[in-house]
């Protein structure tokens, strides 16, 4: 596979690191850190050159859809190139259908910036004043929920992500959450909940990391080293997905789930009455901000003991 790489450290560590991916799935292994681990790649200019190579076929397969997104990892860094690139990609409709409002969006960053191109581009779609908010298209699921999109807001549903750290982990779960069919806000509260944001927070119960994980739970959906934030979140959403599914949706059983196990609702037919699982579903959805959560596709066959909530 011919890849082109500047000669800077980083970018081949990158590079290594799709070599690494390839080579596995080559041998028939499915890894927890499959491509999508390359979303949390902190330097932006990394993820661009990977998304340019997708876009124009440099060394891999032509694949929009990845480009889109390895862009848009990028762009929420605050990368005004990745930016541009994106609203070209709407603009055009490469990969998916022509978005000329959503192309608008991101252009109103970059001119926000003093790109006289991004500014030339607005006044050619026209509606001057007109704010809108730039997203990126496979989000559109959890387009009434969210909250924030870009660099420089933090979230508003009771989520402090006001730090550079914290920022990092949630570009991470911004790019992670949407393939597990989960709003992102959700997994920022749990996380706030869990661990305050520390992915070397660790319980008396032998949890780990920002979600918290046990061994038990961490071995059942294929997490190999907690302390790793982009495995320990893969292995953590994969658990939430799964209530959710298991609980038919109901977002405060699966909460409750998460924190005493889902036996444990399933004996008491609801949230257990344990002082500290109460005390939790409410603070998470305090920090959610909502009762309720989008619907998702099913994972796993419903508990045959909680009654059905839509009766």
């Amino acid at each position: 596979m011919a890849l082109r790489c500047v000669d800077r450290p980083g970018c081949k560590a990158l590079l290594a690191l799709v070599m690494l991916l390839y080579a596995v799935a080559g041998q028939g292994a499915t890894p927890v850190l499959d491509w999508q681990v390359l979303l949390a790649e902190p330097d932006p200019e990394e993820l661009t050159e990977l998304a340019s190579q997708y876009e124009h076929a440099i060394g891999y397969r032509r694949d929009y859809g990845r480009a889109r997104q390895l862009y848009c990892a990028a762009a929420r860094l605050g990368y005004l190139p990745a930016q541009t690139r994106l609203a070209w990609m709407y603009a055009n409709g490469l990969g998916a259908p022509r978005d000329t409002d959503l192309a608008a969006a991101w252009m109103e960053v970059v001119a926000a910036n003093g790109d006289l191109q991004a500014r030339k581009f607005l006044a050619f779609v026209g509606e001057p004043g007109v704010t809108r908010k730039p997203r990126c298209t496979y989000e559109s699921r959890f387009d009434a929920y969210a909250v924030a999109t870009i660099p420089g807001k933090d979230w508003d549903a009771g989520v402090n992500i006001a730090s550079p750290e914290r920022k990092q982990i949630a570009a991470w779960v911004r790019a992670l959450a949407p393939d597990y069919g989960l709003d992102p806000n959700l997994i920022l509260a749990i996380i706030q909940t869990e661990s305050n944001f520390n992915p070397r927070a660790r319980s008396p119960a032998n949890a780990q990391g920002l979600m918290q994980l046990i061994p038990a739970t961490a071995a059942r959906f294929g997490v190999r080293d907690r302390t790793n934030p982009v495995q320990n979140l893969h292995g953590g959403m994969a658990y939430v997905r799964w209530l959710l599914s298991f609980f038919q949706g109901d977002l405060k059983l699966s909460l409750a789930g998460y924190n005493a196990g889902e036996h444990a609702v399933e004996k008491y037919l609801g949230i257990p009455p344990y002082r500290e699982t109460q005390n939790y579903v409410r603070k998470v959805i305090r920090a959610y901000g909502r009762n309720s959560h989008p619907p998702i596709e099913p994972v796993v066959e419903p508990s045959r003991v909680m009654p059905s909530p839509n009766r």
